[in-house]
């Protein structure tokens, strides 16, 4: 799925990982156009628990992925878009509740995630052979279909009304997706877990002979080194910025986050915000809104969240919430 989240999210955040393995046991496997990585520690020499585990956790992963992605015609989410300014399409109990969270999130994020702005992300398409900058009527136009309060909703059906606009879970479908992986883990009686979907990260309890689970935080100016790291028990970790995908176009440097409301990339010199919190949905969703807002008011914005706390790194300054600190590690 470059999928549920790409379109909106780098990962910069990365699991430092137990200073041994011990009886940790780990699943890896590539799904939401991710890398995704299960670190738990069921204790004992049954194998059957950490088996039934892993088969349902895959097994939720493909479908949930199969529904929500907007690169398959056939998913749930490629239905709707295709309809779009046609027809209402037939929903279910659970896109309902997908819908309530994306009705919660705008709201949070004060318009900042929207789950319509796919027509601006296609827009500042980075991967074309020839980047190039759209003209101000085309993002005008994008623009024009980005809201997410024109969708039409009632019971059982929803409704796209304009010709173009199109929904994306990627702004918060992988953080969804390691929140409901945690759910699954305490269901089969695992109590200690590290759930990593594309370093978008939410520990459970602690591994093995350390009190914590460790994550390391890329260095925004050295990509693929870290600079410091976070204890995390029973704590998510996510981490938003636009060093890693960016275009440079006659000498002018162009992250791959849109704000939706300006319908540019972000250009205000921030660089990483990270943000640990008590669900991997809300640490993802604050952290992408934080660099979107900059500092000081990203820092501001997450402080406004209880149990939140988040770093900000600039270009030349960095700023953290008031308990952050708490998390560092050593």
């Amino acid at each position: 799925m470059a999928q549920l989240a790409q379109a909106h999210r780098s990962t910069p955040a990365v699991p430092a990982g137990p200073a041994a393995a011990g009886p940790l046991r780990r699943l890896g496997f590539h799904a939401l156009g991710t890398r995704c990585e299960v670190q738990y520690y069921l204790g004992g020499t049954d194998p059957r628990p950490g088996q039934a585990f892993e088969q349902e956790l895959l097994a939720w992963v493909q479908a949930f992925e199969a529904r929500y992605t907007r690169f398959r015609p056939d998913s749930l989410i490629g239905r709707i878009n295709a309809a779009a300014g046609r027809e209402w399409v037939g929903i279910d109990a659970e896109m309902e509740v997908m819908l309530k969270v994306c009705d919660q999130l705008h709201f949070m994020t004060q318009g900042v995630l929207d789950p319509t702005s796919l027509p601006l992300q296609r827009l500042w398409d980075y991967q074309a052979p020839v980047p190039r900058l759209p003209t101000d009527l085309e993002i005008e136009r994008a623009r024009a279909l980005v809201g997410w309060k024109k969708v039409a909703r009632a019971p059982g059906r929803v409704f796209l009304p304009e010709p173009g606009m199109a929904l994306d879970f990627g702004g918060f479908g992988k953080e969804y997706a390691v929140d409901r992986a945690i759910e699954i883990a305490r269901a089969h009686g695992v109590a200690h877990a590290l759930v990593d979907f594309g370093h978008d990260l939410r520990a459970l309890g602690r591994p093995p002979d350390r009190p914590a689970w460790h994550i390391g935080l890329e260095d925004p100016s050295r990509p693929g080194s870290t600079a410091g790291s976070v204890a995390a028990m029973d704590r998510a970790v996510a981490s938003s910025g636009d060093y890693l995908r960016h275009v440079e176009i006659a000498g002018r440097r162009y992250g791959h986050i849109v704000d939706p409301r300006s319908g540019r990339p972000v250009a205000h010199g921030c660089r990483q915000a990270t943000v640990v919190a008590g669900s991997c949905l809300q640490a993802g969703v604050l952290s992408t809104t934080a660099f979107v807002l900059g500092i000081p008011r990203g820092v501001e914005f997450i402080q406004s969240f209880p149990g939140a706390e988040g770093l900000l790194v600039g270009e030349q300054t960095r700023a953290q919430t008031r308990g952050f600190f708490n998390y560092a590690a050593t």
